[in-house]
């Protein structure tokens, strides 16, 4: 599966025409991860995680740090412990609570967008 970038979006195209994609802000040395969209029939096949890890990968390639914004990158984070060195300092060292707490919130702040 390729995955495209164009401008702060990553994305891969989906059999049915759709779109995966990862949105992104960069600036200030942080690449801000502010949305990740799957369509519901291809949830579940991997495509966030997929997203997620070329975003790290880029990061690295060019010196830049994460902050995860919106809840899947949160999440991500909270479950791969081992790549937290990429994250910005404000959230590298978190708590196990305070990682939930910021999930937590984020889940809610997103619902309420969608609301």
């Amino acid at each position: 599966m390729e995955v495209k970038k164009a401008g702060g979006i990553f994305y891969v195209k989906l059999d049915d025409g759709s779109k995966a994609y990862v949105a992104t802000e960069t600036g200030s040395g942080v690449v801000k991860i502010l949305e990740t969209y799957v369509p519901d029939k291809y949830r579940g096949r991997g495509y966030a995680r997929i997203l997620t890890e070329k975003v790290i990968e880029y990061a690295r390639s060019n010196n830049l740090k994460i902050l995860p914004v919106c809840s899947y990158a949160i999440g991500y984070f909270m479950k791969n412990k081992e790549l937290r060195d990429i994250l910005v300092d404000e959230v590298k060292n978190l708590s196990e609570d305070e990682w939930g707490r910021l999930y937590e919130e984020r889940v809610r702040e997103e619902a309420r967008k969608r609301a």
